[in-house]
């Protein structure tokens, strides 16, 4: 079983640099890296010490309703290429632990598949996940402020 991590689409990675407003209706904030953990959600790398990159609010879901959790996130201000989706991202390579949560394809939480994994189990705790036939998609999130990461899917 092939696992894919998704990262933020062009199109909206595209629409935030450009000025589109944030989940929440604002403008994104624009900062500069200090080079301490500063993970980008399109090319899911992080972003360089004296890069500037921008923070804004992100719903990763198609609809409004209760699960749609929003939160910041950070992205390369200048573009960058979104991750191809075939590797484990460094992202969730330099963390000691990731929150997994599994969704339904109704984009809601399958209740009990939530769990904290430590960074070398991340690809096995996901592909356990995905092989239930409730969940189409794993959501990572930080276990220190809950902050989206990417999604998983079977490749």
């Amino acid at each position: 079983m092939s696992l894919r991590y998704i990262p933020m689409s062009d199109a909206e990675a595209r629409r935030v640099r450009e000025g589109g407003l944030d989940a929440y209706g604002n403008a994104p904030e624009r900062q500069i890296s200090d080079g301490g953990g500063v993970p980008c959600r399109h090319c899911l790398d992080y972003v360089e010490a004296g890069a500037p990159y921008l923070v804004f609010a992100l719903r990763p879901f198609s609809s409004l309703q209760p699960y749609a959790e929003t939160g910041p996130v950070f992205m390369h201000a200048e573009a960058c290429p979104a991750h191809d989706g075939n590797a484990l991202p460094p992202i969730l390579n330099s963390r000691a632990d990731y929150l997994l949560r599994g969704y339904g394809a109704d984009e809601r939480i399958v209740y009990g598949t939530g769990d904290v994994v430590v960074r070398e189990e991340v690809e096995s705790r996901a592909t356990e996940l995905l092989s239930r036939p409730d969940v189409t998609s794993v959501h990572v999130r930080s276990t220190r402020n809950n902050c989206y990461q990417c999604r998983i899917e079977l490749a």
